[in-house]
């Protein structure tokens, strides 16, 4: 079909990324350089369709799965609350050696001082881009585009230090997302973004039921 010829690149970037999500979900570490591959793709479908803010995001996707695969290979330590009778504690452990294990990142709520400070950093982010894209781009959506590409600066952050409300935050950058795709007729990434919304609430729900299996464990 002359369609799946033109939009093959798309299509690939569509299914690479419900492998992502899937690998998410499980909290399967491979998810990492999937998203690399996808984040890849889908820079290039982005700059062809306009979607500036979009395409910045997935360099920044790109970016940031290199830490995260670095986060959740060698562990830390951070998310446990400090007593007086603990040592500082910081963010990252060293590579294990003979005599050390690296500590797995569990998923946790997320602090409500660190909620403040990430809501702060998510309106600089979109007011910056929404400046820059209504001035000096010609994308027909910059609001919108820079409302879901703060969101998912945030979102992505989030989930590479395994903070569970980053599921909360793809729910509506999906949401809006398919509602922008439908209007500019990238009909495979919306189909996508769909998949993607209804495999958010079944992250959260899998997340939740960690949290409380480490809780009673511990």
């Amino acid at each position: 079909m002359p369609w799946i010829t033109e939009h093959w690149l798309e299509i690939f970037g569509a299914l690479a990324g419900i492998i992502y999500v899937l690998l998410e979900i499980r909290q399967n570490i491979w998810l990492w350089p999937v998203g690399i591959v996808t984040s890849s793709v889908y820079i290039i479908v982005f700059f062809t369709s306009k979607f500036y803010a979009d395409m910045s995001l997935q360099v920044y996707y790109l970016v940031i799965s290199f830490y995260g695969w670095y986060a959740w290979s060698y562990g830390t330590l951070n998310h446990e609350p400090k007593t007086l009778n603990q040592q500082p504690e910081t963010s990252y452990q060293q590579p294990a050696t003979s005599n050390q294990q690296p500590e797995t990142l569990h998923p946790t709520p997320t602090p409500l001082r660190l909620a403040v400070k990430l809501a702060g950093v998510y309106i600089i982010l979109h007011a910056a881009m929404w400046y820059i894209l209504a001035n000096h781009t010609d994308s027909p959506v910059a609001g919108w585009d820079s409302f879901t590409t703060a969101l998912s600066v945030i979102a992505t952050w989030m989930l590479a230090r395994k903070y569970i409300e980053h599921w909360i935050l793809w729910i509506i950058v999906n949401i809006v997302s398919m509602i922008l795709y439908i209007y500019k007729g990238l009909y495979p990434t919306t189909a996508l973004f769909l998949v993607y919304t209804l495999m958010a609430f079944v992250g959260y729900r899998e997340w939740r039921r960690d949290i409380k299996i480490n809780e009673i464990s511990s």
